[in-house]
């Protein structure tokens, strides 16, 4: 059995075209233009093509997006400043500061000055509670982009047993959380696994679902996935010249019955994802 491939592209794709839809009929209705501002700082190769992936992304919706590009040496109490000033600017509706920030920057003090409204990656305590009890202002962008993947393949996730590898901030808790939720591409039995997990690969081959986020080139092999599991690969890293997930693709397809490319597969949701929440905050901040 080789497994069918969730094309993240396409489904992305989809998204897209409905969310520019969308702000198309926002901007005649409200005559407002959803607007994300972006923080880069330093020079980090990765970081900046993320960052302008975003940005083209945003022009092909329709959205305006503005880049705010700092030196390796800003301090924070600059940076603290700068989003203090996209907070009280009302044009700005979205504000994404990429990560990772230099080291002299403690990053939980910059996601944490973002004022919530504008918090489109939904890093913010309080936006993170909110999601937490069930009634989001916004979701974040990976996990929600992995639900849509879901979704969009048919998956049966309610009553399924899905692991997450990996406790991050940014996919791992979330993506449990949301799981676990009433709801769409939810009402799972979650188990999360991380570095101090005993017999993980044993968890692991019990999952109907495996979200692999674990930030280790082609960690997950065959022997850790049931016959017929749904694999969604959330990380990328480069080995030499090549892009890999987390998941050892090649093999793991041979087991699993669907599973996520990298690239191709996750990436594009986030983005997607993005673009969504950007034009959520532009309603709740017009009163729409």
């Amino acid at each position: 059995m080789t497994a069918r491939i969730i094309d993240g592209k396409a489904v992305a794709a989809d998204i897209r075209q409905q969310v520019a839809a969308e702000v198309a009929a926002f901007q005649a209705q409200s005559g407002i233009t959803p607007h994300l501002a972006a923080v880069l700082v330093g020079e980090d190769p990765a970081s900046a093509v993320y960052v302008r992936n975003k940005q083209n992304a945003c022009s092909k919706a329709g959205f305006k997006s503005t880049l705010h590009r700092l030196p390796a040496e800003t301090t924070q109490d600059d940076l603290l400043k700068l989003v203090r000033e996209l907070n009280a600017d009302r044009e700005v509706h979205g504000i994404l500061v990429q990560l990772p920030l230099p080291k002299h920057i403690h990053e939980q003090a910059v996601l944490d000055t973002v004022t919530p409204l504008k918090d489109v990656d939904c890093f913010h305590a309080e936006n993170v509670g909110l999601m937490v009890q069930g009634r989001p202002r916004f979701l974040p962008c990976t996990p929600h982009g992995v639900q849509q993947l879901l979704l969009a393949s048919g998956t049966e996730v309610a009553g399924a047993h899905a692991v997450v590898l990996g406790r991050s901030e940014i996919v791992g808790k979330p993506m449990s959380m949301m799981l676990v939720q009433r709801g769409a591409a939810a009402n799972a039995t979650v188990t999360i696994c991380h570095s101090r997990t005993r017999d993980l690969a044993q968890l692991v081959r019990q999952a109907d679902i495996v979200i692999a986020a674990i930030g280790q080139p082609k960690f997950v092999t065959a022997d850790m996935i049931k016959p017929g599991a749904v694999v969604i690969d959330v990380g990328i890293n480069r080995v030499g010249e090549e892009l890999v997930g987390d998941v050892d693709y090649e093999a793991v397809k041979e087991v699993a019955s669907a599973i996520t490319p990298v690239p191709g597969g996750v990436g594009p949701m986030t983005i997607a994802m993005l673009l969504k929440n950007t034009l959520t905050a532009a309603r709740i901040q017009s009163g729409n």
